[in-house]
C-alpha cells in the first residue's frame, strides 16, 4: 500500500475522538455526522409529536372525540420514545434525573385521563433533548477538525534518501524535509535552514516568527520562506495537536458529569414523592378506610408531579436561545445559558478576539530627506512580490507602488532589490542597521509593534511599524465588563511587549503572555479553581483547550476556526465584541426567570401536597391547578425571548470605522 493509500495521519488521535464519544452519558444515543438539526432523531420525533398533538386538537374541535384521543396517544408515544426508555434504563442502574421527572409527570397525567397534557410534556421535552443532542454531535465533529491541520504526508530523510511517509509512521529522531508553504507533520527542532513560521494555529502569534537552527517548531505550523530540516521530537500520537485533542476530550468529559438545575432538584424530589405516596396508601389502608387513602395517595402523587417544573426550564431556554440567535449569539442549550449567567471572570484571547488579526501600518518614522509617502512607496516596491503579512500591510498603506528590479528575499532577514538605479534593502533591525532611528525603533517595539527598516544606497531612509490593532470597540467593551463587576484578563501567545501594550490600550491590567494552548488551559483552570465561574473568549484552534477547560467557552464567529466554535458553549457569530456584555446581561436575566419558574413550580407542589392529603382538593382540582401553573410558567418563560438584554455597548451609535479612534481611548500616534 502506498503512502497516499495508508490511514490518515494521527489515527490514534481519531481513536481519542471515539473515546470522547464513549464518555458521553451512557443513556444518550449519539447521532453521528449530524450537520443539521432536523437530522437529530429526538428532534424528528418531537416534531412528529407536535404535529399529532395539533391534529388531535383540531379533530377534537370537530367533535371527533375518538380520533382526538387516538392522536393524543400517538403524540405521547412519539415524544415519550425519546426519554421513557432511557428513564427505565437509568432506573435499573439506580439513577434518576429530569427524564424520570418527565416520565412521572406523563404517567400521572395519563392516570388522571389527561392524555393531551402528557402528550404536550412529551412534545416539549423531546424537542429540548433534540437540541442538546445536536450541540453534542456538532462538538464531536468540530473536535475532529483539529486533525485536518496535520498534513497527510511527510518527507523524511532515512539512510541518505528521501521518503514520503504517513505522519503516523514518523519516529523520534527522524529528519523531516519541510518545503515553503508546507505544514509540519509533528513537533521538532529545526536543525538546518532559516525561515519564518506561521504559528497562529498553535500559539496564536499574530505575526510569523523567524526560526533558525535550534528553534522548536510545532505540528500544524506553516513553513514560510525557506526549505528547512527538522528533527522529529514527538510522534503523531503525542504532538501539540494531539495534546489539544486530549485536553478537549478530558474537559468535555468533566462537563458531561455536571447536572442541570432540574436534575439537581429532581434527585431528592422524585424518590421523596414516591415514598410519601406509598406511606399514605399503606398507613391509610392499615388504620383507616383503604379505598379513601389509596385515592388520596394517588392525588398526593399527582399533586407533587413536577409537570410545571419539567416545562419551566425548557420553555425559558428555548425562548432565550432563540432571541440570542437573532442577535448573532449562539448559545448551546440550557446548561450553557445558565453558566453564562453565573460567570464572574472573563479571560480574553488577544489575536482575532481583542484584535482584528489583520496587521496594519501604525507609524512611519522618516530620516532627513524622505517623506512618509516615499518610504512607504519604496518599501511597497519590494514587498509587491512578497506574501509576508508585513508586506500586505505595507502595500495596503502605500499610495503608490513603483516597479522594483532584482527583488530577492533574504530568509529570516528581509528583502533586497533596486529602483531607479538605487539599491534598496528592507528588513528587521540588526540586519539593516537603524542608525539614527534606533531610539524610534526601540519605542515602536516597546509599544508592541513589529518594525522594519528601509535603506537606500546604504543610507537609512525610514522605519515602518506594523501592528495587529485592537478592534475599535475593544476598549468600550472591557470598560463595560469592568463596570458590570467582571474580572477581565488577557491570554495570548504573543510576546510580552506586544501583549502589555495592547492590554494597556484596552484597559486590561491582568495579562498572561507567551502562552501555548496547554498554558492557556492551565491558567483558565486556575481561575476556575478559585470558585469564580470563568469564561474563556477566543477565536482560534489554539484556544480550543482553554475554551473546553473554562466553565464556559465563548468563540468569536466569522474569523474563528470551526473547532473553536464547536468546542465553545457560546459563539458570537459576528466579529463585534460589543455583543459580549449584552450576551452576559441576557443570560443573567434569563437565569433569574428560570429561578422564578422553578420557585413557582416548587411552591405549587408545596401548597398542593397538604391540600391533597387532607382531602381539600380532589383529582380534578389538582389537575386544574397544574394546568394553570403551566400557563403561568410558559408566559413567564416567554419573557426570556425579549432581546432587550442583548443591546450592544453603544448600540445607539454606529460602529467606528476601521482605523478610527474610539472616544476615551487614544489611538497610537502616526507620523506624517
Amino acid at each position: 500500500m502506498s503512502s497516499s493509500e495508508t490511514s490518515r495521519p494521527g489515527r490514534n488521535d481519531e481513536d481519542v475522538v471515539d473515546d470522547l464519544d464513549a464518555t458521553r452519558d451512557d443513556n444518550d444515543d449519539g447521532d453521528e455526522d449530524v450537520d443539521h438539526l432536523w437530522q437529530v432523531r429526538e428532534f424528528q420525533l418531537g416534531v412528529l409529536a407536535g404535529v399529532l398533538l395539533l391534529a388531535g386538537f383540531l379533530v377534537g374541535r370537530a367533535d371527533l372525540g375518538g380520533w382526538e384521543l387516538g392522536l393524543s396517544i400517538a403524540a405521547l408515544i412519539a415524544g415519550g420514545v425519546t426519554f421513557v426508555p432511557k428513564t427505565v434504563t437509568k432506573l435499573f442502574k439506580g439513577k434518576i434525573g429530569i427524564d424520570t421527572l418527565m416520565t412521572i409527570g406523563a404517567l400521572g397525567a395519563v392516570a388522571l385521563g389527561q392524555v393531551e397534557e402528557a402528550a404536550t410534556l412529551a412534545f416539549l421535552y423531546s424537542l429540548s433533548e433534540g437540541l442538546e443532542e445536536y450541540s453534542v454531535a456538532k462538538t464531536r465533529k468540530g473536535l475532529r477538525a483539529l486533525l485536518d491541520l496535520v498534513p497527510r504526508q511527510a518527507t523524511v530523510r532515512r539512510g541518505g534518501t528521501e521518503q514520503v511517509l504517513d505522519p503516523a509512521d514518523l519516529v523520534v529522531g527522524d529528519t523531516m524535509i519541510v518545503r515553503p508553504g508546507e505544514r509540519l507533520a509533528t513537533d521538532g527542532i529545526l536543525r538546518a535552514g532559516r525561515t519564518t513560521m506561521d504559528l497562529s494555529a498553535i500559539t496564536g502569534e499574530s505575526m510569523p516568527v523567524e526560526a533558525g537552527p535550534g528553534d522548536e517548531v510545532f505540528a500544524g505550523a506553516i513553513n514560510g520562506t525557506g526549505a528547512v530540516e527538522v528533527e522529529v521530537t514527538a510522534t503523531a500520537e503525542d504532538n501539540s495537536l494531539a495534546r489539544i485533542v486530549h485536553i478537549v476530550e478530558a474537559e468535555h468529559s468533566r462537563k458531561g458529569t455536571t447536572q442541570r438545575l432540574a436534575d439537581t432538584i429532581a434527585t431528592p424530589l422524585v424518590p421523596g414523592i414516591l415514598l410519601v405516596g406509598l406511606l399514605i396508601a399503606v398507613l391509610g389502608a392499615l388504620f383507616g378506610e383503604a379505598t379513601l387513602w389509596i385515592e388520596r395517595a394517588l392525588v398526593v402523587v399527582v399533586a407533587a408531579s413536577p409537570c410545571a417544573l419539567a416545562i419551566s426550564v425548557p420553555v425559558t431556554v428555548v425562548a432565550a436561545v432563540g432571541a440570542a440567535s437573532k442577535r448573532g449569539v449562539l448559545i448551546k442549550g440550557g446548561a450553557a445559558l445558565e453558566t453564562l449567567g453565573k460567570v464572574r471572570t472573563i479571560a480574553l484571547d488577544k489575536t482575532g478576539t481583542l484584535t482584528r488579526n489583520a496587521p496594519v501600518v501604525v507609524e512611519v518614522v522618516t530620516a532627513a530627506g524622505y517623506t512618509r509617502e516615499e518610504v512607504l512607496a519604496l518599501a511597497a516596491a519590494l514587498e509587491s512580490r512578497s506574501e509576508h503579512p508585513l508586506g500586505r500591510a505595507i502595500l495596503a498603506a502605500a499610495q503608490t507602488v513603483p516597479a522594483a528590479a532584482d527583488v530577492e528575499a533574504v530568509t529570516g532577514a528581509g528583502v533586497v532589490g533596486t529602483h531607479d538605479g538605487k539599491a534598496l534593502r528592507l528588513g528587521r533591525p540588526g540586519w539593516v542597521d537603524p542608525a539614527a532611528l534606533a531610539a524610534d525603533i526601540a519605542r515602536l517595539q516597546q509599544a508592541g509593534a513589529t518594525a522594519v527598516v528601509l535603506e537606500v544606497d546604504g543610507v537609512i531612509a525610514g522605519a515602518i511599524a506594523v501592528r495587529d490593532e485592537l478592534r475599535p470597540e475593544a476598549g468600550d467593551v472591557v470598560a463595560e465588563l469592568h463596570q458590570q463587576g467582571y474580572t477581565v484578563a488577557m491570554l495570548t501567545g504573543d510576546n510580552p511587549a506586544t501583549a502589555h501594550a495592547l492590554a494597556a490600550e484596552a484597559g486590561i491590567t491582568e495579562v498572561h503572555a507567551d502562552l501555548r494552548p496547554e498554558d492557556k488551559s492551565l491558567i483558565v483552570g486556575q481561575y476556575r479553581d478559585t470558585g469564580r465561574v470563568t469564561a474563556m473568549v477566543g477565536d482560534g484552534v489554539n484556544d480550543a483547550p482553554a475554551l473546553a477547560t473554562a466553565d464556559l467557552g465563548v468563540a468569536m464567529g466569522a474569523m474563528g476556526a470551526d473547532v473553536a466554535i464547536e468546542t465553545a458553549d457560546v459563539a458570537l457569530m459576528g466579529e463585534d465584541l460589543r455583543l459580549l456584555p449584552g450576551a452576559f446581561a441576557h443570560a443573567r436575566r434569563t437565569r433569574r426567570i428560570i429561578l422564578q419558574n422553578v420557585a413557582v413550580s416548587l411552591a405549587l407542589i408545596t401548597v398542593l401536597i397538604p391540600l391533597a392529603f387532607f382531602g381539600v382538593l380532589g383529582l380534578a382540582a389538582v389537575v386544574l391547578a397544574h394546568e394553570l401553573s403551566e400557563v403561568l410558567i410558559i408566559l413567564n418563560g416567554v419573557r426570556a425571548g425579549r432581546s432587550t438584554g442583548l443591546r450592544t455597548v453603544g448600540a445607539a451609535a454606529a460602529a467606528p470605522a476601521p482605523g478610527a479612534s474610539t472616544p476615551g481611548r487614544p489611538h497610537p500616534p502616526r507620523s506624517t
